[in-house]
């Protein structure tokens, strides 16, 4: 797992740093046997907001050749941080759910057909 993080209109402290990790090293269980990238990109958003600071937290991640991408604003960097996390987890879990429920259901109309209950050709909509 390759994790780059960039921060803007901020200094990147070590311990912010030790966060994005510990938060991001979750995703290792994704992983099968290709690589994992991840980019982050935390800073302020503006130095003069009216209601106070507000911070953004940007993942990009590329898994097995697909791509992620979430992005968070908030009034606590670490929030910003826990809610990005959090997206990208339901937007693999999604993804991965996603596809195993058309294998599935590939599989049931295969063996449908070869029990002779349907006609129906599982690799043509017909």
């Amino acid at each position: 797992m390759i994790i780059n993080i960039k921060a803007t209109n901020m200094e990147l402290t070590p311990a912010i740093e030790d966060y994005i990790n510990k938060k991001l090293i979750s995703l290792e269980k994704f992983n099968k046997d290709g690589e994992i990238n991840v980019y982050v990109e935390v800073g302020k958003t503006t130095n003069h907001h009216k209601q106070g600071e507000l911070f953004k937290s940007e993942i990009n991640l590329s898994l097995d050749g697909k791509k992620f991408f979430t992005n968070s604003e908030k009034e606590d960097l670490y929030k910003a941080i826990d809610r990005s996390e959090e997206d990208i987890v339901r937007q693999i879990t999604s993804k991965k759910d996603k596809s195993q429920t058309l294998f599935k259901r590939g599989s049931m109309s295969v063996k449908k057909m070869l029990k002779g209950f349907s006609k129906r050709n599982p690799f043509t909509s017909k």
